[in-house]
Order: C-alpha cells, then structure tokens, then sequence
C-alpha cells in the first residue's frame, strides 16, 4: 500500500457503533492520542455504556440510544463498529447514506447476502468499508508475503492458518461479548466464523484474489456445556487449481494462536506469531537452512486500524488490490466462509462457479 505522510492533520471525527465486543476498549483507551475524537457513541444498553464511561472517562452525553440519531446529530466522518457481526449491516446501511465510512471488526457480515448488501451500499454512496483483523499487521505475515514472492523459495504449494483460544467462556470474555459471539444468528456461526475468517482472508491476500475452486468442511461441538447453539471447531479445506489451503479454526486450542506456514516448492515460512518468523530452505531429504527472524512493528499507519482509517478517509493512503482491510477481499472471505458452512451442514464439498 501506498502511504503518504502528511502535516499534522485535523483530528478525524469518529463514532463508535456498539460497546459489546471484547475489543472496544482499544478505541476508547486511545482517546487522548490525537489522531482522532469520538463525537458519538450508539449503545442501547446504559449499563454497559456506564461501566465503560467509568473506566475510561468519557461523558454520557456521547452516548445515544439510537444509531441514526447519533449519525445525525454528531456528524462523523467515520464509524467503527464494536457491536454484534449481525448489526454490520445496519450500521453501513445507517452510515453509508450519510457518506459516512465504516470499519468493522471482523468477519466482514454474518452471511454472504448481509456482505453483498453491504457491498452494494457502499459502492453507491462512495464510502470505504473496511474490516479490520489482528493479523493484518503482524509484521510476519508481512514478510512471509515478502518472502514468497522474492522466489527463493518458489510456488506455494499449501499455506496452513490455525487461529483460536480455549473458547470464549474458558478464557473469560464479558457476558456482553459472550452473548452474541455464541448466538448463530448474531455471530453467523461460532469458531467457524470467529475464526475461519482468518485464514480466508490472508489467503485471498497472498494469491491477489484468486478464486477457490472448492471448500471442504468439518464441524464439531467439543464443549456442548460453554457452546450449545454453535459450533466450536472447524477444519477448512480450500482448494485451488495449484494450491491448497488448510484452516484450523477452534475455541479447543489449550494455547491461544494466530500462526500460517506456507509450504513452498523449496522450503517452508513459518510465521509463528506476530513477531517471530522462520524459514527452513530445503537441503536434500530431510535436511534444512532455517533462518529465524525477531521482526519489528510495521510503520504508520500499522499497526493501528484507526491510524489506518484516518488514512484512508483522508486519502493520505490507498489500498491495494485485495488488501487485507479491503471490501472485494472480504467479499471472497465471506463466500469461502458461507461455502465452508453448507459444506459442514451438508457434508459435502462445495464447489464455486
């Protein structure tokens, strides 16, 4: 991506859509940094609005009840939205008339057809709609990109992403959180969508968009007692015309993760986690070169989404072609994943046009 460094700019004006996801506390922490002020924040719920104003200081009278009539009265450039998947829709649909940009949490939407709308609403009104994911800047996966294309290590020939925790419950998220991320209908599925996405969209990343020719799905409930409407573990086939892609998705992990290995035709690039890639040149059978990396943070605008944001809005930085916060990147996340669904229900594979 193109980034432009500019003067200090005026600070972007920003809304808050919803208080109950776990990570709404990195916006409202960052408050007194300086690229910009929320002038509004929509959640019906007082309570949760009250224990959050308490925490992090900021006025009631931010807070409103009502989506539209937040958008309306405070006038944002941009909206984050922190509530359930299910009210992506709504608030783009709320924003996007108003030529208000949107970033969400992801997944992108609950459903391919929610994701459609979206995108249809915001190619009309000329907004950006971004999705925000933790991996988009590990410096990692970065270089892993880096790495395969140089061609030292040739093709890629199957990339593997695991990404999970021990579940929602066991790891102590808030009730306000834990309620609709276990609720089919308000998360789209469990850690099939929670963390299926993943995968899906630093694939469609690596490949500059290439379609899957096939998905193929497994689903278990391994917790029935902390799960009961969802599923908690998925394993995602994702075939290509000379690739394959591997997700493991699960709240059954014992150790949280977000790590990809991409097994190309010379060697393998593990990026571990956010800071700690290896590589392994293939020498005859078994044998290998592994080089380990202790990578530092991207520069501006990663590794913040807002930072990101304000860039975009401003125009300061234009994303490339199936970038990882782009709209027709997770477009193509959201029908792996709506193919991923119906081939676990079904239990057959799915194949795309």
């Amino acid at each position: 991506m193109n980034y432009i460094a500019l003067a200090q700019t005026e600070k972007l004006r920003l809304a808050v859509g919803g208080l109950s996801h776990g990570h709404v506390g990195w916006v409202l922490s960052s408050m007194d940094r300086g690229d910009y002020e929320i002038v509004g924040i929509a959640e019906s719920n007082r309570e949760l609005a009250e224990k959050y104003a308490n925490q992090f200081g900021f006025s009631m009278s931010l807070v409103y009840d009502d989506l539209a009539e937040m958008l309306e009265k405070t006038n944002p450039e941009a909206i984050a939205a922190f509530g359930n998947t299910f009210d992506h829709l709504k608030i783009v649909q709320e924003a996007a008339p108003r030529g208000i940009h949107v970033m969400v949490e992801k997944p992108l939407a609950v459903s391919l057809a929610h994701a459609r709308e979206m995108e249809a609403l915001a190619i009309k009104h000329g907004i950006h709609l971004l999705t925000n994911y933790e991996t988009s800047w590990y410096p990692t996966n970065h270089r892993a990109k880096e790495i395969l294309e140089s061609g030292e290590f040739g093709e890629a020939v199957k990339i593997i992403v695991r990404d999970g925790h021990r579940g929602p419950k066991k790891i102590g998220v808030g009730p306000e959180f834990l309620d609709w991320l276990t609720d089919p209908k308000l998360n789209g599925g469990g850690a099939l969508m929670d963390f299926g996405c993943y995968g899906a969209n630093l694939m469609t990343w690596l490949t500059a968009g290439e379609r899957p020719i096939s998905v193929t799905a497994i689903t278990q409930q391994l917790q029935p007692e902390n799960n009961p409407k969802v599923e908690d573990d998925a394993t995602i086939i994702v075939n290509y015309p000379d690739k394959q892609l591997i997700i493991q998705a699960s709240w059954n992990w014992p150790i949280g993760r977000k790590d990809m290995e991409i097994y190309a035709e010379k060697g393998v690039i593990y990026a571990d986690n956010r800071n700690q890639l290896r590589t392994r040149l293939a020498e005859g059978y078994d044998g290998f070169q592994e080089q380990v990396y202790n990578l530092p943070e991207l520069p501006p605008p990663y590794p913040d989404p807002f930072l990101m944001l304000k860039a975009v809005v401003r125009r300061e930085l234009e994303l490339q072609n199936f970038d990882l916060y782009s709209l027709e990147n997770n477009l193509l996340v959201m029908e792996i994943l709506e193919a991923a669904k119906e081939s676990a229900e079904k239990g057959k594979t799915v194949y795309f046009d």
